[in-house]
């Protein structure tokens, strides 16, 4: 069925493409954000097991919104480690850091996801896609909000 939504192929699809790259990025994230709430140790490991799950399930939670707007735009979301590995910049933690290293990490790894956005939102802007703009929005301030939220526990 032809989709006549007032944004032409091409723009749907380079959203679709800039949105795939967030999702990789957000995804990424989640996974190691989970990982840290379950390995995290230390004199901060409350405070920091609650903090880490919070985000990891806003993250969860955003992968979905994320991926069923690539398919409203009709392009197939990614889906698999292999994709994402090709997409995402935030790097794997294949070891267990300290607690400290793990905030570092996730801040840096928080800014990531906000360039992915931001990248993103002027083209999404210039086509007048309100709906991805509004999403992209929203995830600009969540995550400038964790990586504010994480660089102050470094002071």
């Amino acid at each position: 069925m032809k989709i006549e939504t007032g944004l032409n192929e091409q723009a749907r699809k380079t959203i679709a493409e800039g949105l795939s790259r967030l999702l990789a990025d957000s995804y990424t994230l989640y996974l190691k954000t989970h990982n840290f709430h379950w390995n995290v140790t230390g004199a901060m490991f409350t405070s920091l097991h609650v903090l880490f799950e919070q985000q990891y399930t806003e993250l969860a939670l955003a992968v979905d919104t994320i991926a069923e707007r690539i398919r409203a735009l009709d392009f197939p979301a990614p889906g698999s480690y292999a994709q994402f590995s090709k997409l995402t910049e935030v790097k794997e933690a294949t070891n267990v850091p300290k607690a400290e290293e793990m905030i570092r990490q996730l801040a840096t790894d928080q800014e990531i996801v906000i360039r992915a956005a931001r990248a993103l939102f002027p083209q999404a802007d210039e086509v007048n896609d309100e709906a991805t703009v509004d999403l992209l929005t929203q995830r600009l301030q969540v995550h400038e909000k964790n990586a504010w939220m994480l660089r102050s526990l470094l002071e």
